[in-house]
């Protein structure tokens, strides 16, 4: 596997970046996580995420999760809270100033309540998408909790959410840059780190295969533009290596643990991975 040197002249400080498993649901059918996929075949869990991209002079959290409420009402397994999981690596989320949200389904910008002095970061399309026209039909409404929204609305308010259009450099080293497909402004985060640029690609895919065979998650506004996402996160990113999926339990098996007490739990992102299997 090839990477990309990090002493590159001119590069900005790398970012150490971490993927914090904070949930599970398990018991899923091929189907279930892709369009096409074999209803017979056995599909892999999924894995839920959040991640932090931490230097010298910025943190940025990437999502926020979701709580023991929809913990329950969504049947998925809660093993600890997202700001629970983010204190085992030295983050106090109440002192967190800058959150990205990746978009605004229930597990990825609930608990904003948690972060009380963030700046949120979204996409104009994902807050139009999330409280316009399309949450009308019941598929395209169910990956969002009416409630998450109405909090994100309070701190639109509030004047704490920064709205982007399109590609943003937030720091030397760290750009959003919208696909949709999965939602109507689904952003992804690319971060320069010390093996390159990693792409947090969140839902831009939820597993490894669905960008290797090309078969979308059927949770989709989009399939086109999931589609045409895949080649847009493998452009950002050096290989396909440094491209990190939104809920694949290979994460934590293929990337090394932040401590062997976190195993399982905190990876960093910015070491080599095994091969995928």
């Amino acid at each position: 596997m090839t990477t990309t040197q990090p002493n590159r002249a001119g590069a900005p400080e790398p970012f150490a970046l971490y993927a914090l498993r904070y949930a599970n649901h398990g018991g899923r059918k091929a189907w279930d996580n892709m369009i096409g996929g074999d209803p017979h075949e056995a599909g892999s869990d999924l894995d839920y995420f959040v991640w932090v991209a931490q230097r010298s002079d910025r943190t940025f959290v990437i999502d926020t999760g979701f709580d023991t409420e929809q913990a329950v009402a969504r049947k998925r397994d809660l093993i600890r809270k997202p700001h629970e999981a983010l204190a085992l690596i030295g983050i106090d989320a109440a002192k967190v100033d800058e959150v990205i949200l990746t978009h605004l389904h229930y597990d990825h910008a609930g608990t904003l309540s948690a972060f009380p002095r963030a700046c949120f970061h979204v996409q104009d399309s994902e807050a139009a998408y999330a409280t316009g026209r399309c949450m009308c039909h019941g598929f395209l409404r169910h990956p969002f909790h009416v409630e998450d929204v109405v909090s994100f609305v309070r701190h639109v308010y509030a004047g704490r959410v920064a709205f982007h259009d399109g590609t943003v450099e937030l720091a030397d080293g760290l750009t959003l840059h919208r696909t949709g497909g999965h939602s109507g402004g689904l952003q992804v985060v690319r971060v320069w780190t010390k093996r390159g640029w990693v792409v947090i690609a969140s839902d831009a895919s939820h597993l490894y295969m669905n960008m290797q065979k090309g078969l979308p998650f059927p949770a989709v506004h989009d399939a086109g533009a999931m589609m045409e996402g895949y080649r847009t996160i493998n452009r950002l990113a050096d290989s396909p290596q440094h491209v990190v999926p939104g809920h694949d339990p290979l994460v934590m098996a293929i990337y090394p643990p932040v401590s062997a007490e976190l195993a399982g739990i905190a990876v960093r992102l910015d070491e080599t991975p095994k091969e995928l299997p």
